[in-house]
């Protein structure tokens, strides 16, 4: 692919989240201190919009910025209140401000990994699955869905107490239905099946 192709596909990357961004309450104060970096700081906020709790490499990657040029936008967003930043394990996630209570940002972060995500789509589909069903559908040894389960209940998104059982499952599916499109294949389908199950305000 040629350099000025993968310009192109930059540049259209971030008009299309910075038209998002821009169209948020959150992007003046985006605009406010630098009107030269506004493009690239509004697809930051747009992108976030759509892909809250994605870590500072996703943000990078995905809107095709320069590693230098990420860290100084975020930090920017970050110090003027724009978007918030959660540490998880190694990674730093960022979301919209005022935007999501803590349950509900730690929440964002698992379902931004594969194995937590499968493992609650899959016992908000069915309650009474066990830790070696869940081993199976997933394709993964019973140990990392123990490891899992552990972490999971730690943070307060599942309870081990009688078998698995998921935390504010009302929240998770909204989450789950919200942004799916960001998540993956697997959210996209139950949210397919579970759109009817709850009503949710998507602004």
């Amino acid at each position: 692919m040629s350099n000025r192709r993968i310009d192109e596909d930059k540049r259209a990357t971030l008009r299309r989240f910075a038209a998002l961004g821009a169209a948020t309450p959150l992007a003046g104060l985006a605009r406010a201190e630098d009107s030269g970096s506004s493009d690239a700081r509004d697809a930051i906020v747009g992108y976030l919009v759509a892909t809250p709790g994605a870590h500072f490499s996703k943000v990078r990657d995905d809107l095709q910025l320069g590693t230098g040029e990420t860290q100084h936008h975020l930090r920017t967003l970050v110090e003027d209140g724009t978007l918030e930043v959660r540490r998880d394990g190694d990674y730093k996630r960022f979301f919209p401000s005022g935007r999501f209570s803590e349950f509900e940002q730690v929440a964002l972060g698992y379902l931004r990994r594969e194995t937590p995500r499968g493992m609650l789509i899959l016992l908000l589909r069915d309650p009474e699955m066990t830790g070696t069903k869940l081993a199976e559908e997933l394709d993964v040894s019973r140990a990392t869905v123990s490891t899992y389960a552990k972490k999971l209940d730690a943070v307060g998104l599942l309870s081990r107490a009688d078998g698995y059982e998921v935390s504010q499952p009302e929240t998770i599916i909204t989450l789950l239905i919200r942004y799916a499109d960001s998540f993956g294949a697997d959210a996209v389908s139950f949210a397919g099946d579970a759109a009817g199950l709850i009503r949710f305000d998507p602004n």
